[in-house]
């Protein structure tokens, strides 16, 4: 029970870091739903003032709007070039069955099979769908007159399209930049209260009553994954948007941060995984000798210190010196002890040495030359 609770308390940062990612996503979903049913609403209103044959389907265009609501802009508009480009080929496959022979059991079926074959080629992504149901419409609904339908179904379609796009040009057009300053210090956090809990169990009696941070390790590849989710969403959310113009930010630089935490990650697991070895004997049963915890634990507070400083130019640079000095006294504290200690006891602490030092090069770049932001 009390494994449980100490567990839990480990990984409250990462239960908050999924809270306000879900809170922001929440946010956005209203917005985008509000956007569609606005764009819904147009374009059921223009539909059926069209010239033409068009004006005969106008249920078609509140479908072209809810295809063109997408998160971003960028996204919004491939979408919308792939449904209109499956719709063409699909119009193709079914004129040629009309022009060529007759609909029959035969060739419906030839031409949603050619369909489905274009559509698994990947070319109009989550559209691709729309080519074999669009070939049946066009052969079933449209009939004898499958050429007036194929038009209407088109322009109708396009119409609701241009509709969705205008409403989520004017309205609000989403831009994720604060999303990714608030998830990649939350990643850091994560990281820093992971390294702080390690070293506080390194400074305690041995074995160590703490235990959380031995399964904290896998929560971090969860944290990872969620805050590259927010960098790409943001980089995808400044193109083509005019918002970006007076927001701009160097997305560049995000990923590099993020690439940097990564590794750190990396490092950080396996790190912990040494240490749970000293601890339990698992996944390798290791030794660590008494005198060789404080150097490590001290370590690992300073690199915790730098993480938690990554933002500070003011006191980035006296934390990376600090945790730069710590490691060399812990390696020049394992050089020291090389000959008087068992292979297995210095493999434990240098294995874990290597890792921070490592921490440290990864993290270097950044304390040197810290990214801009606007």
């Amino acid at each position: 029970m009390k494994a449980t609770r100490r567990t839990g308390l480990v990984l409250a940062p990462v239960k908050r870091t999924a809270g306000r990612m879900k809170s922001e996503i929440t946010r956005a979903r209203i917005l985008q739903a509000a956007k569609a049913a606005i764009a819904v609403g147009l374009a059921w209103t223009i539909a059926p003032h069209l010239p033409g044959v068009a004006d005969n389907y106008p249920y078609y265009a509140p479908l072209g709007a809810i295809v063109s609501m997408y998160p971003t802009l960028m996204g919004s508009m491939k979408n919308a070039l792939q449904t209109i480009g499956s719709l063409v080929v699909a119009i193709v496959l079914a004129g040629a069955v009309i022009v060529l022979s007759q609909p029959n059991v035969f060739t419906m079926s030839l031409a949603v099979g050619v369909g489905a074959l274009i559509a698994a080629t990947g070319w109009f992504g989550a559209n691709r769908e729309y080519i074999p149901v669009t070939v049946l419409f066009v052969l079933i609904i449209g009939g004898p007159d499958a050429d007036n339908y194929s038009l209407g179904y088109l322009v109708q379609v396009s119409l609701g399209i241009a509709v969705g796009l205008l409403v989520n040009l004017l309205i609000f057009p989403a831009l994720s930049n604060d999303a990714v300053d608030r998830q990649l210090t939350n990643y850091r956090v994560v990281l820093a209260d992971h390294l702080s809990e390690v070293a506080q169990a390194l400074a305690e009696s041995w074995p160590p009553e703490r235990d959380g941070w031995a399964s904290r390790k896998d929560a971090l590849i969860s944290v990872s994954g969620e805050v590259r989710a927010a960098v790409i969403l943001a980089e995808d959310s400044s193109k083509a948007n005019p918002r970006a113009r007076r927001h701009r930010r160097d997305v560049g630089a995000d990923f590099e941060d993020l690439a940097a935490l990564e590794r750190v990650t990396f490092h950080v697991r396996d790190l912990t995984e040494v240490l749970a070895g000293a601890v339990w004997g698992t996944p390798i049963r290791v030794e660590l000798r008494s005198e060789l915890r404080p150097s490590l634990s001290l370590a690992l507070n300073a690199v915790s210190t730098l993480l938690r400083d990554w933002d500070s130019e003011a006191t980035q640079r006296a934390a990376y010196s600090a945790a730069a000095d710590a490691v060399a006294s812990l390696m020049n504290e394992l050089d020291e002890n090389r000959d008087s200690a068992p292979a297995t006891s210095i493999g434990a602490a240098t294995a874990i040495a290597i890792d921070v030092t490592r921490i440290l090069a990864a993290l270097n770049s950044r304390a040197e030359e810290p990214a801009e932001r606007d």
